[in-house]
Parts: C-alpha cells; sequence; structure tokens
C-alpha cells in the first residue's frame, strides 16, 4: 500500500494547519492511501534538542519517512519561516532521506505576506535532503480557516479548492509512478 506521512511543525494541536491536515487525510485515505501523522511536538524534547538517534520514538518516526511514498510537510509561520520544533526534526532525517519521495509543503500565516515562505524558508531545505519532487504546496491564511471546540476546524471554499488542487496532483504523481513501477518491474 501506498504510505504517505505528515509531518506537522505546529507547537500544538489547537494551530489552524490541523484544519489542513483534517481536511486532507480522509481524502487521501479515501483514495487508498495509508497516512501516518508524526505530530514532531508530541516526540521527546530532549531526543530532538540532543539528536538523539537511539529514541525508539525518534526511531519510528524516521522511519516512518523512510517508507513513505509521499511527505507532506506542514507548517504554521513564525518569523517569516517555519518552525523551530519542525527544523529540529529536519535535522534528524539522514541526508537524501527525502529522496524519491514527494513532498508536498503546507503552510498556515496570519497574512498573505508570507506567502513564499514555502519557496525561501522549506524548499531548499528539502532538496538538501534529497527531495527533488517538491509540489507547489499550499499557503493559507489563519482567517481562511475557523477554529471551534474540541480541535475542530472549518476550511473556506477558497482553500478546500487549493487543497483539491494539491492533493489531486500528488494523487496523480503517486498513481504515474505506481504505474510507472509496474511497466520497468520484471513479471
Amino acid at each position: 500500500m501506498t504510505q504517505i506521512v505528515i509531518v506537522s511543525g505546529s507547537t500544538n494541536k489547537s494551530s489552524r494547519l490541523y484544519g489542513l491536515i483534517q481536511y486532507s487525510q480522509p481524502k487521501l485515505e479515501e483514495w487508498g492511501y495509508e497516512i501516518k501523522t508524526i505530530h514532531v511536538a508530541d516526540l521527546p524534547a530532549e531526543d530532538l534538542i540532543g539528536a538523539n538517534f537511539n529514541s525508539p520514538q525518534i526511531i519510528e518516526a524516521l522511519s516512518w519517512i523512510e517508507q513513505a511514498d509521499a511527505v507532506i510537510i506542514g507548517s504554521p509561520v513564525y518569523k517569516a519561516s517555519y518552525t523551530g520544533v519542525l527544523k529540529t526534526f529536519l535535522d534528524l532525517i539522514p541526508m537524501k532521506g527525502l529522496r524519491d519521495k514527494i513532498t508536498l509543503p503546507f503552510f498556515i500565516g496570519g497574512s498573505i505576506a508570507h506567502l513564499l515562505a514555502i519557496d525561501y524558508a522549506l524548499k531548499p531545505v528539502i532538496a538538501a535532503l534529497g527531495g527533488h519532487h517538491i509540489l507547489g504546496g499550499v499557503y493559507a491564511v489563519d482567517q481562511a480557516i475557523s477554529r471551534f471546540d474540541n480541535h475542530v476546524f472549518e476550511v473556506s471554499e477558497e482553500i478546500r479548492n487549493r487543497l483539491d488542487d494539491a492533493l489531486g496532483q500528488l494523487n496523480e504523481e503517486l498513481q504515474w509512478r505506481k504505474t510507472r513501477s509496474k511497466e520497468i518491474s520484471p513479471g
């Protein structure tokens, strides 16, 4: 089964970033993908900061990345970039750890002013980790996602449409790879 890992760089689960994730996950599951989510803030802080590669939680998270066919990397925008929490996790991914993986960025920010944070902050790091198939991504402003009690979110129609386009592109790329690998493999 094709695996997609969602890496959330948010420091808390009440972040509107989870509106993007909650909208996307069921759609991807409906298409038959196995989804695993890494909430970086839930990993042991000491292991993240200390780069403890022997930590069972770090080992498990990194194995999910290794086994994934695609990785969705999400973060709120902090100081015109992604969160430090996300950076500590990305630093643990081995060089070339995103090679041959399709990556799809999700960012959320307080204004449109940081729209290019995906291109200027995250994409160079993904490329440094061997990720060369980076989809355009989705940037949303906070006001486009309503937050309710119990971590329930409502995503605006405009953002739903952009997510549908991005997820559709991810699906097409994964299907193409699946078809291509069947054509290449003997038997």
